[in-house]
């Protein structure tokens, strides 16, 4: 079986004006071409009430390292009292959001996700001999390295919306 550690979790929290469409296309496109991970959609719901919407989003994210690394990242949007506003943007009427935004991401690093190790107790052995003294430096290598794609992945989203907000 894999072994699994989850590396970052962080949250940020955002109530103002924004277009969500975009913001939904800007994070989509940020993650798949900025980290180059395969991201699915695992869960879209959406509730009305009146005239608010309230959205649950959740995204997976993977990407191959090598044979023995691997990435994971979830990302789960939570959109509250999402309503239609119009703002004046080069004096001009435009069509936007407003609502409040959380959005919540936690990195994980599996270790052996093809299960090579597991096949027996002497190969789980090695596989701790393996990372305790071979690869340790890589291993704090790719920690370091999906840590700080997330924590820029939430920057992103973030200037975002703020940059969205005061337009």
């Amino acid at each position: 079986m894999a072994e699994k550690e989850e590396i970052f979790t962080s949250a940020l929290k955002y109530v103002g004006i924004f277009q969500f469409r975009k913001f939904y296309e800007f994070c989509y496109d940020w993650l798949t071409e900025e980290t180059e991970l395969e991201v699915a959609e695992e869960k879209y719901e959406e509730k009305l009430d009146g005239e608010m919407k309230h959205l649950e989003i959740k995204w997976v994210g993977r990407k191959k390292i090598t044979d023995y690394f691997k990435f994971e990242v979830k990302v789960t949007f939570r959109i509250i009292g999402l309503t239609n506003v119009e703002v004046m943007q080069n004096n001009q009427k435009t069509k936007a959001n407003k609502g409040e935004v959380k959005i919540k991401c936690a990195g994980t690093l599996i270790r052996d996700y093809e299960g090579k190790f597991e096949t027996g107790s002497f190969k789980k052995f090695l596989r701790s001999i393996y990372e305790k003294w071979v690869i340790p430096s890589r291993i704090e290598q790719y920690e370091d390295k999906l840590a700080g794609k997330c924590n820029e992945f939430l920057a992103q989203a973030k200037a975002f919306l703020d940059l969205e907000g005061r337009k």
